[in-house]
């Protein structure tokens, strides 16, 4: 995801890189793409400082998380790992470490066509030089403009275009970031809670038959949590519940 993050990170700084980079550039070297494109940024054609390139990459980097909990399929997936740990009754197993690293790497998974678009349109033809990094920046925002608009709802596109008062809009291709990223966060969490509520459904029966058996044997004083533990480990492991989630969760994301 390295490159294409960076590609996606450039969407915020793009009004100023189109500002800052002279109309008469020279021609792009083969030197390494983040440092040619933060050494343009200076007004008149200079490189950058060493320390203002330290300064402008140690800002991008505060920003990078955010561009990847938001503008990919992680949200959905760390949101319902999380519900299935408490639907099984488990409060810290797997760990949280474990969840990330699970929800990372299967977003690279997920997102795996569209960082093959980004690596061939935009990062590696900028890398050899051959296109502007204005250039790059709009076919990195195209490919994540075109992710994202697939997983949004056209109801949550209607509410934050209603509420930003902007037109109709012809054609996908038109929708601005500023109201496609808030209708995508909006419509991963709906789509990830879905998904949790018929995780959890399994699990819930279980938890109440053991209740119900518990209050009928006159054990009220021993928590069902502990008896009924053992029957849903044992009723996701008998299913190959990881394995069903994984599916389920990769196969859920419109291509």
């Amino acid at each position: 995801m390295g490159g294409a993050v960076i590609a996606a990170g450039l969407l915020l700084v793009e009004p100023a890189l189109a500002q800052a980079v002279p109309a008469a550039a020279p021609p792009l070297d083969n030197s390494g793409a983040l440092t040619r494109a933060m050494g343009t940024l200076s007004g008149n054609g200079q490189p950058l400082s060493l320390s203002l390139q330290i300064l402008i990459l140690m800002s991008l980097l505060t920003v990078l998380p955010s561009l990847v909990l938001m503008m990919t399929s992680f949200t959905r997936i760390i949101i319902v790992l999380s519900l299935l740990r408490q639907a099984l009754g488990l409060q810290q197993t797997p760990p949280n470490q474990v969840l990330v690293g699970l929800a990372l790497f299967l977003s690279l998974f997920v997102m795996r066509p569209v960082l093959d678009q980004i690596n061939a349109q935009a990062y590696d033809p900028y890398g050899k030089g051959q296109i502007t990094i204005e250039e790059a920046v709009g076919r990195s925002g195209k490919a994540l403009h075109g992710f994202m608009t697939k997983q949004t709802r056209q109801s949550d596109l209607k509410l934050f275009q209603g509420l930003a008062e902007a037109p109709a809009f012809r054609t996908p291709d038109d929708i601005p970031f500023s109201i496609l990223l808030p209708a995508f966060v909006t419509s991963e969490l709906k789509t990830a809670f879905q998904i949790g509520f018929m995780i959890f459904l399994p699990f819930l029966i279980i938890d109440l038959v053991v209740a119900s058996t518990l209050m009928a044997l006159g054990m009220m004083m021993l928590s069902p949590t502990i008896i009924s533990m053992p029957f849903k480990l044992l009723l996701f492991v008998l299913v190959d519940g990881w394995a069903l989630t994984m599916g389920s969760l990769a196969g859920s994301f419109a291509t």
